[in-house]
C-alpha cells in the first residue's frame, strides 16, 4: 500500500529572551520554551493536562501588549518578540512564587516539590509574607495522604481527576482566602468517590497528594521502565526502587496509558514483597496427603510440604513427570501454563509440553475468558486478534461496549472512552449490570441475562429494515450473507423486546446510530464470552460490524478487550491444545512439518484438551500427572468442588508459582519462581502492542527465573535446551511467528513497542488490519448466523436466583497477587455479594450483614452490598476472594464451540446467612 507524503506543517517564527525559536502550530509559549531548553517557571502546567493559566508564575512580556500572559496558555505568532527573564515578567514571576511559598507548610511531604525546585533556581530568599493557617491533614484513604498544608491550588489534581481520568471527584470550593479542593461534597478522601488511580498524586507539584505510604518522601536508587503486571491495557509504568524494594511507581507515555494507571497499576506491586513469597523448593511430606475437602491455610501456608534444595525438587518434579510419560504415555500428561508470564515463557512451556511430553495437552486461562471470542473470530475472518486499538476511539463517532465492566476491568482504556464522551461521542453501552460506564453511555440498554443473541439478532434485523446495510462492503469482502438475512427474518424487534427486556423503538435507535456513523467500534468483555453460547455471541457481534462495513478503517472494528496482561501474547505464542504459535492448526500436516522441522522433533497430530476437559480427564483416570505455571486452576475453574477433587486425585502435580496458591496446595513439588518486576521478557497487550517488561529487583531467596525453571525442567525431560536470555527464545519466535517477523529484540529495546503484523524490520507495525483482505483462503469474510439459545442451567423454584461473576476495580483474578498488596486489600478486605436494595429489605439484611449463596454443586457466604444497578433476582459476586469462592458455585458446562465453561450464569438460592 503506497503511503502519500504529508506537507510539512508551517512552524511560527518568534523571538523569546533575544534568541529566534520556531514553534510547531498549537504549541504554547512555554512548550516551545522548554523545547528549546530556556527556564520559565510553571506550577498548574504539566504535560498531558490541558493548560489552565492559573498560578501566573509562567507570566510573559509580549512586546505591544500592555498585560502579561501566562505562557502555557499563549501560543505565539509570527515575528513575536516575548521577555521572560527580566524586567517586568521575572518580577511578577518572583512575587508569585513568593506569595505561594508563604502559604507553605514547614513539613515538605515530597523531595520531589516543583515549588521549592523554582524557589531554588529563582534563588529566593525566605517570604517576607505571614504563613496562613495550616489545615489538618486528612490521612483517610488506604492509598492517598491529603496534606491541604502544601497545597497551591494549581487545580492540576482537579484536571487529572476530571479531566484525564473522568472520575469526577475532586472539585474546587469557596471563593478568595477560603477556597480548597475538595472531594465530592466536601467529604474526607477515605468516604468519598475516590478509585485511587492515583493520577492527583502523579499530577500534584508539592506533595498535597502523596501515597499514604510516606514513600514518595525517599530518593530511589534507581528507576526502571517496565510495563503493568494486571491487566491487558499493557500501561508503561516506572518503577522508583531503593534497597531492592519498589518504592512507587509512576506512569510512563506510553501508548496504550499516555502516563495514566489505574489502582492497581499503582498501589499493587508490593505483593513481591509479601511474607508468603515462595523463597525455596518445596517438597510435599509423606504424611500430608492431598485432600481436596481440606483447602488451604492461609495464615500458615507451608503446612505439609519441607524444604528441599534445587537438585531433589527438579529431579523429583521431572522424574515424575518423565516416569508417566514412560508408563502411560504422552497423553497422560498436561500442561497449564500462564498469561500472566512473559510471550517467551509461554512460548517454551507449550514448546515443552509438546515436545517434553509428546502432546498437545497444554492451555491456560484464554479458556476461561475468550476462547469463544477467539473461535468466532477465526471462523468468520481468519483472524482471532482485535481489528484496532483502543486509542482508535479518538477516530470513532459510535462506541458500542458489550458485556464489560470497562471501568472496573480496564480502567485506564476506559478513561480514553469516557475523554471521547465529554467530546460529543456517542456512547452504546449494553449489559445486564449497570455498571459504573453505563453512567457516561448516551444509550444504556439493560438487556435480561442470557439475551445477548436475541438483543444483537434484533440490532441486525433493524439494520436490514432501516436500509442501513453496506451492500458494497458485504458484496466485496463478505460471503453467506444471504443466509444470514434469511436466519434474521424472524428477529423483529418487537419479537424480540420482551424476551431481553429492551423496547423495539431503542433497539432500532441503536442500530441506526450504529450502522450510519462513519466510523463505529465495538468492545465486548466476558460477559459475552463466558457463555454455553459464547460464540454465537461474538459471531453475532462479528455479522453485526461485517453487515455495515464498520471494521477494516480507523475507528471501526472490533476490539475483544484481553483480561490478563498477557492473555493475547500467550494465546499468538501457542499456549493453547489445537494450534501452533500464530494460529497454525495442529492437525494440519503442513503446520506440523513446519514445527517438526523448527524443533528437531516429531509432533502429535491430534489436538490437545482444554482446561476443563483436563479435569473431566483426571477424575476420569486419563490424565495422571500435570505441570502448572503460574495458573491457579482450584480458584479460576468452574464446579471447584470437581476441580480441586481432580487436582487432589492427580499421581503428580509440580506448581511453580510465586505463592503458595490453592492450586499450590495440591502439589508434590513446588517451584519458586520470580515475580513480574524480578525478570525481563516481551508481553502483547490487548491492542496487539509487543512490549517490554524489564527487571527491576532481585528475587527473593533461591527463587529463580521461569525461564530457567522451564529449562531445567527441560533438560531432565530429555530436552537439550539452551537459551541463555529472552531474546534467544524471541529470536526463535520471529521464526515460528510471521505476525512478529519484522520485531527484533533490539527494535523493542529501543522503540518499547510495536504493534503487530510487523513483516519485516522496515515495517512500522499495523494497528488497524483487515484494510483490504481478511487472512481466510478466499480473502473475505464469511457470516455465521447466531441461532438463540438458553444457559445451560436456567432458574426455577429450588434455586430461582441468577448469579453474575465478574472482577473487582481493586482486586485481579484470583486474587493470588493483589490479596497480597496491602493498599488494594485494604480498599477491599472481604467478600462482597452485590444485590439489588429492594431484595436486601425483602429478605430483611442490612447492607453489610451476611449472606449464603448456593448452587447445585457448593455454598459460600459473603457479605452483602446494595447495588441499584443489579436488577432484581441477581446477584454479582467477584470470583477473587479465596473465603467466599464463586467458583464453587458456578456451572462447568461448556460451549461446545470453544470449550469455554459458562461462568456468567448459573442458578442458585439466596439466603439470610442465619438460615
Amino acid at each position: 500500500m503506497t503511503r502519500e507524503p504529508q506537507p510539512f506543517p508551517q512552524r511560527i517564527n518568534f523571538t523569546l529572551d533575544g534568541r529566534s525559536l520556531s514553534a510547531e502550530p498549537g504549541e504554547t509559549l512555554l512548550q516551545a520554551a522548554k523545547r528549546a531548553g530556556i527556564d520559565i517557571p510553571h506550577l498548574c502546567y504539566k504535560d498531558g493536562l490541558r493548560p489552565d493559566g492559573n498560578c501566573r508564575a509562567c507570566v510573559v512580556e509580549i512586546e505591544g501588549e500592555r498585560a502579561l500572559a501566562a505562557s502555557c496558555c499563549r501560543t505565539p505568532s509570527e515575528g513575536m518578540v516575548v521577555k521572560s527573564q527580566d524586567g517586568r515578567p521575572r518580577k511578577a514571576q518572583r512575587l508569585v512564587l513568593e506569595l505561594l511559598q508563604s502559604d507553605m507548610a514547614e513539613t515538605r511531604h515530597t523531595h520531589r516539590n516543583e515549588l521549592d525546585q523554582w524557589w531554588q533556581k529563582m534563588e529566593l530568599g525566605r517570604p517576607r509574607f505571614p504563613v496562613r493557617q495550616q489545615p489538618a491533614a486528612d490521612l483517610s484513604h488506604p492509598a492517598i495522604a491529603v496534606n491541604l498544608d502544601a497545597c497551591i491550588q494549581c487545580t492540576r489534581c482537579l484536571r487529572a481527576c476530571r479531566e484525564e481520568q473522568v472520575n469526577n471527584v475532586i472539585g474546587y470550593a469557596h471563593r478568595g482566602a477560603t477556597s480548597t479542593i475538595v472531594f465530592d461534597a466536601g467529604d474526607n478522601l477515605g468516604e468519598s468517590s475516590c478509585v485511587a488511580c492515583g493520577e492527583c498524586v502523579q499530577a500534584c507539584p508539592t506533595g498535597a497528594l502523596m501515597p499514604a505510604n510516606g514513600n514518595g518522601l525517599a530518593h530511589t536508587e534507581k528507576q526502571v521502565d517496565s510495563v503493568c503486571p494486571y491487566c491487558g491495557v499493557g500501561c508503561q509504568l516506572t518503577y522508583h526502587v531503593s534497597d531492592n524494594r519498589i518504592r512507587y511507581v509512576t506512569g510512563r507515555d506510553g501508548p496504550a496509558n499516555n502516563s495514566r494507571l489505574c489502582v492497581k497499576g499503582r498501589y499493587g506491586l508490593d505483593y513481591t514483597h509479601h511474607k508468603h513469597r515462595l523463597t525455596v523448593p518445596l517438597i510435599r511430606r509423606d504424611d500430608a496427603p492431598k485432600q481436596a475437602e481440606l483447602g488451604l491455610d492461609h495464615d500458615n501456608p507451608f503446612v505439609g510440604f519441607r524444604e528441599a534444595n534445587w537438585d531433589e525438587a527438579l529431579a523429583l518434579a521431572a522424574g515424575g513427570l518423565r516416569n508417566l510419560r514412560d508408563e502411560q504415555g504422552p497423553t497422560a500428561l498436561a500442561g497449564f501454563g500462564s498469561a500472566k508470564g512473559s510471550n517467551e515463557e509461554a512460548y517454551l512451556f507449550q514448546k515443552l509440553v509438546r515436545t517434553g511430553f509428546g502432546s498437545n495437552n497444554v492451555d491456560h486461562c484464554t479458556r476461561l475468558c475468550h476462547a469463544s471470542s477467539v473461535v468466532a473470530l477465526l471462523e468468520m475472518i481468519g483472524s482471532g486478534a482485535v481489528s484496532n486499538p483502543v486509542a482508535d476511539v479518538d477516530k470513532a463517532e459510535v462506541i458500542l461496549i458489550i458485556g464489560s465492566n470497562t471501568t472496573e476491568n480496564h480502567p485506564v482504556a476506559a478513561t480514553f472512552i469516557k475523554n471521547q464522551v465529554n467530546l460529543g461521542k456517542t456512547l452504546i453501552v449494553m449489559d445486564p449490570r449497570r455498571t459504573t460506564i453505563a453512567g457516561h453511555a448516551t444509550h444504556f440498554l439493560q438487556f435480561k441475562p442470557d439475551t445477548d443473541v436475541a438483543l444483537l439478532n434484533a440490532i441486525m434485523h433493524a439494520v436490514i429494515e432501516q436500509g442501513l446495510v453496506d451492500k458494497e462492503f458485504v458484496h466485496n469482502r463478505t460471503s453467506g450473507y444471504e443466509i444470514l438475512e434469511e436466519h434474521l427474518s424472524s428477529f423483529t424487534p418487537e419479537a424480540m423486546e420482551h424476551l431481553c427486556g429492551i423496547d423495539a423503538g431503542t433497539i432500532r435507535e441503536v442500530a441506526r446510530l450504529y450502522a450510519s456513523s462513519k466510523a463505529s467500534i465495538i468492545f465486548w468483555g466476558m460477559g459475552v464470552s463466558q457463555h454455553v453460547h459464547g460464540t454465537d455471541n461474538a459471531r453475532a457481534l462479528i455479522s453485526l460490524a461485517l453487515m455495515t462495513g464498520q471494521i477494516g478503517r480507523p475507528g471501526t472494528g472490533l476490539h475483544p478487550l484481553r483480561g490478563q496482561n498477557n492473555v493475547q501474547g500467550a494465546s499468538d505464542v501457542g499456549l493453547i491444545p489445537m494450534v501452533f504459535p500464530d494460529y497454525q492448526r495442529v492437525d494440519n500436516p503442513a503446520n506440523r512439518a513446519k514445527f517438526e522441522a523448527l524443533w528437531g522433533t516429531t509432533l502429535d497430530p491430534k489436538p490437545g484438551l482444554t482446561v476443563v476437559e483436563i479435569m473431566h480427564a483426571i477424575t476420569d483416570g486419563t490424565i495422571r500427572g500435570m505441570y502448572i505455571m503460574g495458573e491457579n486452576p482450584a480458584m479460576s475453574d468452574p464446579n471447584l468442588n470437581h476441580a480441586r477433587k481432580a487436582l487432589s486425585s492427580l499421581q503428580h502435580l509440580v506448581v511453580q508459582d510465586i505463592f503458595m496458591t490453592e492450586t499450590a496446595w495440591y502439589a508434590d513439588v513446588i517451584l519458586p519462581a520470580t515475580a513480574f518486576a524480578e525478570k525481563t521478557g516481551s508481553f502483547t497487550n490487548t491492542d496487539r502492542r509487543v512490549q517490554l517488561g524489564r527487571q527491576a529487583i532481585d528475587p527473593p531467596g533461591q527463587a529463580r527465573k521461569d525461564l530457567e525453571i522451564i529449562q531445567e525442567m527441560a533438560r531432565r525431560l530429555g530436552l537439550d535446551w539452551h537459551y541463555n536470555h529472552p531474546r534467544e527464545v524471541f529470536a526463535e519466535m520471529r521464526q515460528a511467528m510471521p505476525s512478529i517477523a519484522g520485531i527484533s529484540w533490539e527494535r523493542l529495546e529501543q522503540q518499547d513497542a510495536v504493534t503487530y503484523p510487523c513483516e519485516d524490520e522496515d515495517d512500522p507495525g499495523q494497528p488497524v488490519i483487515f484494510t483490504e483482505t481478511f487472512p481466510t483462503p478466499s480473502g473475505k469474510a464469511s457470516f455465521t448466523p447466531a441461532p438463540f439459545t438458553n444457559a445451560d442451567e436456567l432458574p426455577d423454584r429450588q434455586y430461582p436466583w441468577v448469579l453474575i461473576t465478574g472482577r473487582q476495580l481493586e482486586h485481579w483474578h484470583t486474587g493470588a497477587m493483589t490479596r497480597r498488596a496491602a493498599v488494594l486489600d485494604r480498599i477491599e478486605p472481604i467478600p462482597v455479594a452485590s444485590l439489588h436494595p429492594e431484595e436486601l429489605a425483602r429478605m430483611e439484611i442490612e447492607p453489610g450483614g451476611p449472606v449464603r449463596l448456593q448452587s447445585r454443586r457448593g455454598e459460600v457466604t459473603a457479605f452483602t452490598r446494595a447495588d441499584e444497578g443489579i436488577s432484581p433476582g441477581q446477584v454479582f459476586l467477584p470470583f477473587c476472594y479465596h473465603e467466599a469462592a464463586a467458583n464453587l458455585l458456578t456451572n462447568e458446562a461448556l460451549d461446545p464451540a470453544a470449550k469455554i465453561p459458562e461462568f456468567k450464569f448459573c442458578a442458585i438460592k439466596v439466603m439470610p446467612a442465619s438460615d
